[in-house]
């Protein structure tokens, strides 16, 4: 009887070559799901380019934008963990993707493992008509009339968070980053305008906590076991949406006596209300109130990340150009001031131009949600000489289109956004920053509004300046683009006399 090392050695030569044999199909599969396309011509069996992806991001997908420019397509294409994957830098063809978000095209992702972690009743994967009629019982919550009144919320957060950081040991003299207070402070606005009076102070601190675990689980690998991240997401969704369900039945019972509006639940359930009466018998969709919470969860998770992102970016760039930020300082100036007890009315907002060229600006020249991927749901023809492989992933670069068609594209230029320039109308098709189609961003207005609030106060209470540091404004993917620090900056109350 052979010994077991004999028998290996016997069986080697055949192992080898199946391995080499399944390396070879996967090689061939790549290349004619490649065709011409740029992209490399040899990957790695499985792994593909996940390693040079995993160690540096910003590379990774420089090198993808530069092969899509080197030809006529538009696009490239790569291969990681057994995913054929296609980078599309052409903002023709990018909206065309965005259109396309159906059950025979394509399926918004947005993060790898998000499906697990939301459920399948999420908004983000909703497509058809019971996605148009969502969206539509959410127009409400965006009203000129509702946006005022989050206006004032919004700024006395703001308010109290930058007042405390003036109030921190590093203030004046030395540098600390900005991207956590930031984040905090988005956190607490979202709750206050979101769900207001509905959230005891004890119960925004566990949301909090809770909050930091699910951020924790969203780019964590789906184990669903105690103790691991995403298991932690999963969980602590659930409290989550347990937590909001409360707020939204409260606020129902409360549109049902009449009172006025005071949050965005509010002006939701008020509607909500209203066709439950009118409907009598049938209840509409999208009416229980567990749903409708995890809906709610849904606005406050989109409100964070990319917004605090374009916060970052909003006092970088102010601090690099002077000329802007001395304009802004000059229009904010004209409407409200620290030493005042006033708020900026929704009015004054409004006639805020140049400021609000400056925050559009910002979310051009460095959109927070760089790529918004999406997965093939079947063979799909992106132009008349290339079909998408059904199952390959799809990255639409929100941030290359924002670099096309624009004057001077490369250039920070708050007055392309003014009057007599209006280059959100006449470059449109590349300003996709907030999306387009179906899955359009249905907030965008609150949260430019937030970046506004945000550029004014910031600029009128602090003189800022930012620690420089060798790649400290370079992009960092997280999985929204930061500047690599964390913004790292000196404030002290500025000198208004």
């Amino acid at each position: 009887m052979e010994s077991v090392p004999a028998i290996f050695i016997w069986l080697t030569p055949y192992i080898l070559s199946v391995a080499a044999f399944v390396i070879l199909l996967e090689q061939i599969s790549y290349l004619k799901k490649k065709r011409s396309v740029p992209g490399p011509s040899f990957v790695l069996p499985f792994f593909g380019n996940v390693i040079s992806l995993a160690w540096n991001p910003t590379s990774f997908w420089e090198v993808q934008s530069a092969m899509a420019k080197s030809s006529d397509v538009g696009f490239s294409v790569n291969y990681i963990i057994g995913r054929f994957i296609v980078f599309i830098r052409s903002s023709e063809l990018s909206r065309k993707v965005f259109a396309n978000v159906r059950p025979d095209a394509f399926h918004l992702v947005v993060y790898p493992f998000g499906r697990k972690l939301f459920g399948e009743r999420n908004i983000l994967y909703m497509t058809g008509q019971e996605h148009k009629d969502l969206r539509r019982s959410i127009a409400p919550n965006f009203t000129p009339k509702a946006l005022s009144t989050y206006i004032e919320l919004q700024q006395r957060i703001i308010l109290k968070h930058m007042k405390s950081w003036i109030q921190m040991p590093e203030s004046n003299t030395k540098p600390f980053p900005l991207r956590f207070l930031c984040r905090d402070m988005n956190l607490e606005t979202s709750q206050n305008v979101f769900v207001g009076p509905y959230l005891s102070k004890e119960s925004q601190k566990r949301f909090e906590v809770e909050y930091n675990l699910f951020a924790a689980g969203l780019t964590a690998l789906p184990i669903n076991l105690p103790g691991f991240a995403f298991r932690n997401a999963k969980v602590a969704v659930s409290r989550l949406v347990e937590t909001l369900t409360v707020c939204v039945e409260d606020s129902k019972t409360k549109m049902k006596s009449g009172e006025a509006p005071a949050c965005l639940v509010d002006f939701w359930m008020q509607e909500i209300v209203r066709e439950a009466e009118q409907a009598r018998e049938k209840q509409p969709p999208h009416t229980s109130s567990v749903e409708l919470a995890g809906h709610l969860f849904d606005f406050l998770f989109a409100s964070q990340d990319a917004s605090t992102a374009s916060l970052l970016w909003a006092v970088t760039l102010l601090d690099s150009h002077p000329e802007v930020l001395e304009r802004v300082r000059k229009e904010v100036a004209g409407f409200w001031s620290p030493e005042s007890d006033k708020l900026i009315t929704a009015d004054q907002l409004r006639e805020m131009r140049y400021t609000e060229a400056v925050a559009k600006e910002v979310i051009r020249y460095r959109a927070p949600a760089a790529m918004i991927p999406h997965v093939a749901g079947e063979d799909f023809p992106l132009t008349d000489r290339y079909t998408i492989p059904k199952g390959a992933i799809v990255f639409p670069s929100v941030f290359e289109s924002s670099f096309q068609g624009f004057v001077d594209p490369y250039r920070f230029d708050p007055d392309r956004f003014m009057e007599d320039r209006q280059e959100d109308r006449v470059y449109k098709k590349n300003y996709l920053s907030f999306g387009v189609g179906a899955h359009q961003c249905v907030g965008q207005r609150y949260a430019i509004n937030h970046l506004v609030l945000f550029i004014g106060m910031f600029t009128s209470l602090f003189d800022f300046k930012r620690y420089r540091s060798d790649g400290c404004d370079e992009i960092e993917y997280l999985p929204a683009i930061y500047p690599r620090d964390g913004c790292k900056v000196v404030v002290s109350l500025r000198c208004l006399s």
